[in-house]
């Protein structure tokens, strides 16, 4: 049996297994039910018919079923090797009635298989508002099945959670709209294409906020950049580049003046200049580079170097996360700002200072920082994933997830897996003390 993180994935052998959902009933606490969505290669329901619930207990295909609700419990069952090609994920999903999760103790989903019983893995999950959860996913992945602990609460509610699957729902949503995107600097200075792609993103990242009532939240963004060897071919497809566009949107939509501070790191890290959302081209073809080694020393400056470039020579291509993290919790302690700051910390893993980068965050958890760690690839990512369980700390200020290909991972998913516990960390930091 494996036990998962949020954001963990983990492939799945058996032909059919069971989603157990599990919690400590008593005097107090919300009913909960379990669900599940069929999806198309989308993300969405084809029709309502995609929805398997205790009203609609069977899927029409017959893989997908509701098995029913034990006193602190409720299953659900799919035949994955009977799902018909159009399928690409089930989203298993769960609501509260009569309360949130955050009064349901003991959450956690089971994943069994439904053949010897044999458990498979498992996944605790803590949440806060939310009364309507996707508590993970089965998705397929090179011609076979994977399992995530996804782990996304909607304070919106089922109803909610149903709209952005594609189901329709009887009464409107009682969540307000989206707040609009902000206005941003130097926006009309960007290329057609990329001013679309950055107006649509920007009301992507307003709805994964408005989910959580975090309309008008206001937040200082920053980047760091894997820049270690292992990284190469990320940059050279262009992936890195993809994922620097997309968080600035994060950015221009959070960030009162639409700028976001950047760092690369490998063996050493070096604070890049600021990502100004007019110069986004630019600053992609000048900044996000991969990290070098010089066999000869350093002795002279690199050849064809611009005003504003590293010597990425001086980066290294080693893995030496606890010297950025060092140097961007420096940066916010001079340079404070009313704001609460957000760090979007790309990795493709190769973790291995893990009692130096633990004694950093752990550090780091009474400063206004939450630290949103995120995966590229299967790689070794050490503390980082086991972050969210370790106790003695005050609030968790650490999230984590890791993709297979962040390419194939649409803006929307991206943009509600990046902020879904930040949102947590606002609330409990502010209980603490940690931000006014």
């Amino acid at each position: 049996m494996t036990t998962l993180s949020k954001g963990a994935n983990m492939p799945v052998a058996p032909s059919a297994v069971r989603a157990v959902l599990s919690w400590t009933a008593g005097p107090g606490v919300p009913d909960v039910d379990a669900s599940a969505l069929v999806l198309g290669a989308d993300g969405r329901v084809r029709s309502d018919g995609d929805f398997v619930f205790y009203n609609q207990p069977r899927h029409a295909s017959g893989t997908v079923r509701h098995l029913g609700k034990q006193p602190g419990s409720d299953t659900l069952e799919a035949d994955l090797a009977a799902l018909g090609p159009e399928v690409e994920r089930i989203a298993l999903c769960a609501s509260a009635d009569g309360g949130t999760f955050g009064q349901v103790p003991g959450l956690h989903l089971r994943l069994l298989d439904a053949g010897s019983g044999a458990e498979l893995a498992r996944f605790d999950m803590a949440a806060g508002p939310e009364t309507a959860y996707v508590c993970g996913e089965l998705y397929r992945r090179a011609g076979g099945w994977k399992f995530r602990a996804v782990g996304q609460g909607y304070a919106s509610g089922l109803a909610g959670l149903a709209t952005d699957f594609g189901i329709s729902v009887d009464e409107p949503r009682t969540a307000p709209a989206p707040a609009p995107p902000r206005p941003g600097k130097g926006e009309e200075q960007l290329p057609v294409d990329m001013r679309k792609r950055l107006s649509l993103r920007k009301q992507q990242v307003a709805v994964s906020l408005s989910k959580h009532g975090l309309d008008r939240l206001t937040a200082r963004v920053i980047l760091v950049l894997d820049a270690s060897g292992s990284m190469s071919a990320l940059y050279s497809r262009g992936t890195v580049a993809g994922v620097t566009e997309r968080m600035a949107a994060v950015a221009a939509q959070l960030d009162d003046d639409g700028e976001m501070q950047a760092w690369t790191f490998a063996s050493n890290p070096a604070r890049l200049p600021d990502l100004t959302i007019g110069e986004l081209p630019e600053w992609l073809r000048l900044h996000v580079r991969v990290g070098q080694v010089s066999l000869f020393g350093r002795k002279k400056p690199q050849k064809g170097l611009v005003p504003g470039q590293v010597d990425m020579r001086a980066v290294g291509i080693q893995n030496e996360e606890q010297k950025v993290i060092a140097e961007v919790r420096a940066y916010v302690r001079t340079h404070p700002v009313p704001a609460p700051t957000l760090v979007l910390f790309f990795s493709d893993g190769g973790v291995y200072r893990n009692d130096e980068i633990e004694r950093e965050l752990r550090a780091a958890v009474e400063e206004p920082v939450f630290w949103q760690f995120i995966g590229l690839g299967r790689g070794q990512y050490g503390v980082l994933e086991r972050f969210d369980t370790m106790p003695g700390r005050r609030v968790d200020n650490v999230g984590f997830f890791a993709v297979d290909d962040i390419e194939q991972l649409s803006d929307q998913e991206l943009y509600d897996r990046l902020l879904s516990e930040f949102p947590s960390w606002l609330r409990a930091a502010r209980q603490a003390g940690i931000l006014r």
